[in-house]
């Protein structure tokens, strides 16, 4: 037998059977106001014995705010992105505020697109993980006055809460180049993103300092996924392999040490690879992956500080850390 489903207890309910008016109760029950009158304490005995939930939604249209902030994202099947929602929407619950996120397939179409549903549904803000160095939508809601922040990507204009991608990628070679590799590659991501530029050229100022010349055809340009890093991992490793490669995000580096297998290479004695992000699998893999991890909390704590308040300096840095793990060593021999 099912269990009945009762209507929602409304205001008016609570009103009649505490004898007030409903903007009584209204005002009584509305977290920003402490009354401690006796009849706002009889109020909200009422609504506790009747069941009533406020709905905060329409309180927040009325009062021309809703709390809700609109997330973006590339595609939720990638880690990194559901990991950066999922550190917005507890950094929103804290203050009280609901993330609502949609994908774009970092298609800029798909992305204005998905920027206008969020505002259709009466966001107050939105946050794109989606920033293109060639795309227009930043610079659209910034000449439209709408709140926004960007996270692990930007423009380099609008507020913009990252990972120091630069000093990230740094560190990666650096830990390859003090092991002993002089034979590095580099594979990063979409040549429209900040962080694939940035890791590079980190990656490159840890090559200079160290005296290692940069083989240009061992620094490519792909995409964030398993298949780019199989793909481009047999290509470097079909001819004269690099000892190390340095994956400018772990999906990447995941594809890599597929690649690698097939060829018949043991990750971490014949070929030490690097990673980024550090995604929860990356310590869990056959052999545990090195990998540069993100302060996604952080990142996500300080976007929504730019959206409460707008900085002339709007571009913020979180800083990574190397996690070194088994599939870095000194090179074979």
């Amino acid at each position: 037998m099912h269990e009945m489903i009762h209507r929602p207890v409304t205001l008016r309910d609570v009103a009649v059977k505490a004898g007030v008016s409903t903007s009584t109760v209204s005002r009584v029950l509305d977290e920003r106001i402490q009354s401690k009158s006796e009849t706002a304490k009889r109020v909200r005995e009422i609504a506790e014995e009747l069941g009533y939930r406020r709905n905060t939604y329409a309180s927040s249209l009325r009062r021309g705010e809703t709390t809700l902030i609109g997330v973006v994202v590339p595609r939720l099947t990638d880690a990194v992105m559901a990991l950066m929602f999922e550190a917005i929407e507890r950094a929103a619950r804290k203050r009280g505020h609901v993330a609502v996120v949609t994908t774009s397939g970092d298609e800029p179409d798909d992305e204005i697109q998905a920027v206008e549903r969020l505002l259709d549904r009466n966001v107050d803000s939105v946050i794109l993980a989606t920033a293109r160095l060639d795309d227009t939508l930043p610079a659209s809601l910034r000449q439209k006055g709408l709140r926004h922040a960007l996270v692990l990507r930007t423009d380099g204009t609008s507020p913009s809460s990252l990972g120091d991608d630069f000093q990230g990628g740094y560190f990666a070679v650096r830990h390859l180049v003090d092991l002993g590799h002089r034979d590095i590659a580099i594979i990063t991501g979409p040549e429209f993103t900040s962080s694939a530029h940035d890791r590079v050229a980190g990656a490159k100022q840890a090559l200079e300092e160290a005296g290692i010349s940069i083989d240009a055809s061992k620094v490519i340009f792909a995409s964030y996924g398993i298949e780019a890093g199989i793909a481009f991992g047999k290509e470097l490793l079909a001819q004269d392999p690099p000892t190390a490669i340095f994956a400018a995000n772990d999906n990447i580096a995941i594809g890599i040490m597929t690649a690698a297998e097939q060829a018949g290479l043991k990750i971490g004695r014949d070929l030490s690879i690097v990673g980024y992000n550090d995604i929860p699998l990356a310590e869990r893999l056959p052999v545990s992956l090195t990998s540069v991890r993100v302060p996604f909390d952080n990142i996500a704590e300080t976007a929504l500080d730019l959206l409460a308040n707008p900085d002339p300096n709007p571009i913020r840095r979180a800083m990574p850390v190397l996690m070194p793990r088994r599939s870095t060593s000194h090179p074979a021999g």
